[in-house]
């Protein structure tokens, strides 16, 4: 425990209690929530939990270091990608770590491409994407249309941004956004709603930055700026219960695990395996199989992410 970072040992610690031990009931012995699947309209492939930076909050704990998550290649993709095509999903997100410290990560794009889905890419915009400018820019000039960048920015002040992700970062950032923005990238910003913070006023406060910055960049779009909530892994939730979905209002179906699923290669292993969720890709009882036909039975919601990010954050990774 000694050797994690505050994030996860509070994580793991939470795990430690009553809740949230058992997939079918919750500690009050009530009938535990799940999600059935209703298509999958977004595969995420995640490139590797390598990243040239080590943020604060992170909730797969990427860093340089982390390499749990091992590299994806291409021929371990391109097979998902060929499996996806044929169930009709619609987009592919890669995410990571940070996707572009993968050296197959432009193959990777370009297969994606190629097979004419929607492309999501979940990039801090550093150094590791800029050493790829020139590739970038013919995927652009070919299929661009289809291509969505979506930056890391933890918030619009640079003070807020650097305290989670680190000195020096903000401004590295920003050139990133600007020159992706300047060659005509489909842009999209994702960034985190802070406790006490109210949505008009998270919102103002990027809109207020993308025209100071000339960025083209609708604030107010959620699609084109994605606001998570904080992820507090210290900070106790409920269990969802099926009572649940008539008490908040909402569908099973809205849930991002009703039409996403996540491919990971775990360190050691020797094949990837499909995680149901972005958030969750450690935690063995959320491995779905090895292939997507597998991976399309329900999940049960028997994770603190589930209520935190997705039942009562109202947040999807998804554009």
């Amino acid at each position: 425990m000694n050797d994690l970072s505050p994030f996860a040992a509070a994580h793991l610690r939470l795990l430690d209690q009553a809740k949230f031990r058992d997939p079918l009931v919750t500690a009050a012995g009530e009938p535990r929530a799940q999600v059935a699947m209703t298509g999958l309209s977004t595969l995420w492939i995640n490139t590797g939990t390598l990243c040239n930076l080590a943020c604060r909050t992170c909730y797969i704990e990427s860093s340089p270091r982390n390499d749990a998550l091992v590299y994806i290649s291409l021929a371990e993709a391109e097979a998902y990608l060929d499996e996806a095509l044929a169930l009709g999903t619609r987009e592919i997100g890669f995410t990571g770590g940070e996707p572009f410290m993968n050296p197959d990560m432009i193959a990777m794009l370009d297969a994606a491409l190629t097979r004419r889905f929607d492309v999501l890419v979940l990039t801090n915009a550093m150094r590791p994407m800029r050493r790829f400018e020139e590739p970038l820019l013919a995927l652009r000039a070919e299929r661009g249309a289809r291509l969505t960048m979506r930056v890391s920015l933890d918030h619009y002040s640079k003070v807020i941004h650097e305290a989670e992700r680190g000195i020096g970062t903000w401004d590295k950032a920003i050139a990133g956004v600007r020159w992706l923005n300047d060659h005509g990238f489909r842009l999209a910003i994702a960034g985190r709603q802070l406790p006490g913070e109210d949505l008009a006023q998270a919102r103002a406060g990027y809109a207020a930055l993308f025209a100071d910055e000339g960025f083209m960049i609708d604030a107010f779009d959620p699609a084109a700026m994605v606001l998570f909530p904080e992820m507090d892994a210290a900070a106790d939730v409920p269990e969802i219960t099926t009572a649940c979905w008539d008490i908040l209002g909402k569908s099973p179906d809205s849930i991002m695990c009703a039409s996403s699923r996540m491919v990971v290669k775990r360190k050691g292993e020797a094949r990837p395996v499909v995680a149901a969720c972005t958030l969750i890709p450690y935690d063995p009882q959320f491995t779905m199989g090895e292939t997507l036909a597998e991976a399309s039975r329900p999940v049960s919601l028997n994770h603190p992410h589930c209520a935190r990010f997705c039942v009562l954050g109202g947040a999807s990774c998804s554009a």
